[in-house]
């Protein structure tokens, strides 16, 4: 997907949020807030809001001269996921749908995103998603997909809903044991997302294979990733992409058989899924 208008304010009410995450003085905000808003000025509207977004915050991170300008805030929602496990593996368990139930515990996750467009609530999320039908459902086409598949590798987005994956994760291994599993995460701090440190943290790398993809933005790049992650991503029977960003940045796909799993949470992946705010979506190509 290539940025929309819509997105530019996106993006710069982002900046905002981050003066607040990292409690800025008046001087750095405006510093921050400034240079996003000027940036954005002259915006290639050729690329996807994830690209235009990465160096953006890879300067707001000098700028506030952090590493990782969400740590705190990926630390409260991994905090905040691992209360609701034993709740999850439960209702995993005891489904009548097991397949179906994993696939609503991956989504749940996927409202923890602290650069969306509105904001969810965890635990309303999982109070109601499991009575919330996929409002793009290629459920079915992704069962049969799984059932001949050999390698999967799942694409992780944010920190906190990575825990949901690798509960995820283990509930498809029980369910098609003949797979072989790889989680990838991002190349660096970016926003919340995922990075080898949460994940290894989470006890992703006792699961399955854990692989760091090298892209620097919120969403898997193709042509910034390794040679070794590109080399995955090519030869994977399947995908599965966790969230907007992943949506954003591998629309239109690059190859078959990737298959979306997100909560719309914009109106600019809104209009390109023809779907709500607020549905779910399992979306296989």
């Amino acid at each position: 997907m290539t940025i929309q208008n819509e997105c530019i304010g996106c993006i710069a009410a982002q900046s905002k949020r981050v003066c607040e995450a990292i409690h800025a003085d008046e001087k750095l905000t405006n510093s921050i807030v400034n240079y996003v808003e000027t940036s954005l000025e002259n915006a290639d509207f050729t690329l996807s809001p994830p690209v235009i977004a990465a160096p953006l915050y890879e300067q707001m991170a000098v700028l506030a001269d952090k590493t990782d300008l969400y740590a705190e805030q990926k630390a409260h929602a991994s905090a905040q996921a691992q209360a609701y496990l034993p709740f999850l593996r439960e209702t995993i368990e005891c489904s009548n749908d097991p397949f179906m139930a994993t696939l609503k515990t991956a989504v749940v996750g996927n409202v923890i995103d602290l650069a969306a467009e509105v904001s969810f609530d965890l635990h309303d999320a999982i109070a109601s998603v499991f009575t919330t039908p996929f409002e793009y459902d290629d459920t079915q086409v992704l069962q049969k997909t799984l059932s001949r598949a050999k390698t999967v590798l799942y694409i992780g987005d944010n920190a906190g809903e990575h825990l949901f994956d690798a509960l995820a994760i283990q509930s498809l291994q029980k369910l098609f044991p003949a797979i072989a599993f790889t989680y990838m995460v991002r190349g660096n701090p970016i926003i919340n997302d995922v990075t080898m440190k949460e994940a290894q943290e989470g006890g992703l790398d006792k699961i399955c294979s854990l692989f760091n993809s090298g892209v620097p933005t919120p969403g898997f790049v193709y042509e910034l990733a390794s040679i070794e992650a590109q080399a995955l991503f090519d030869t994977a029977d399947l995908i599965i992409a966790k969230g907007m960003g992943n949506y954003e940045c591998m629309t239109p796909q690059k190859r078959n058989n990737i298959c979306f799993l997100l909560k719309v949470k914009c109106s600019v992946v809104s209009a390109s899924l023809g779907k709500k705010i607020g549905d779910i979506v399992c979306k296989l190509d």
